[in-house]
């Protein structure tokens, strides 16, 4: 049996805040999340190939900035949201070395359709902003 709860549309109101959380930006979370994702661009996985587009490493594809995104919110929410919708923009890169904090808000909270608009921040404690967007989950009425 899972500890993991889910969050009830009643227990959440616009403005609350989500736990940050620190995730390590690795060698192996860059090119396993490119090849997972079916990324076979050579700058995901080939570090001669990065450097030759002016960055220092690998770095990171969308779709992993993508689940990342998407995890970070449905941690926060549990097992049982469904996510309705993700809108990513992606700002500076993230290469190995670098660790990306997750931080998040309710930014709106639609009693009728029982959907939660979360506003996601992902910045690398190098170049700042990687990732903005908003995560929408459909949470249950009632526990």
């Amino acid at each position: 049996m899972s500890d993991y709860r889910t969050l009830t549309l009643a227990e959440v109101s616009v403005g609350d805040k989500l736990e940050p959380v620190d995730i390590d930006v690795t060698t192996g979370l860059v090119v396993c999340g490119a090849l997972a994702t079916r990324d076979f661009e050579p700058v995901h996985h080939d570090k001669s190939a990065a450097l030759a587009t002016g960055l220092p490493d690998v770095f990171m594809n969308i779709l992993t900035s993508q689940g990342l995104m998407t995890r970070y919110a449905t941690d926060w929410s549990g097992p049982e949201a469904v996510v309705r919708s993700i809108d990513l923009k992606l700002g500076a890169p993230n290469v190995p070395g670098m660790v990306m904090t997750m931080s998040g808000e309710v930014s709106a909270v639609d009693s009728d359709s029982g959907v939660v608009d979360i506003n996601v921040l992902g910045e690398n404690n190098i170049w700042g902003m990687h990732m903005q967007g908003t995560v929408q989950l459909a949470l249950p009425r009632e526990g």
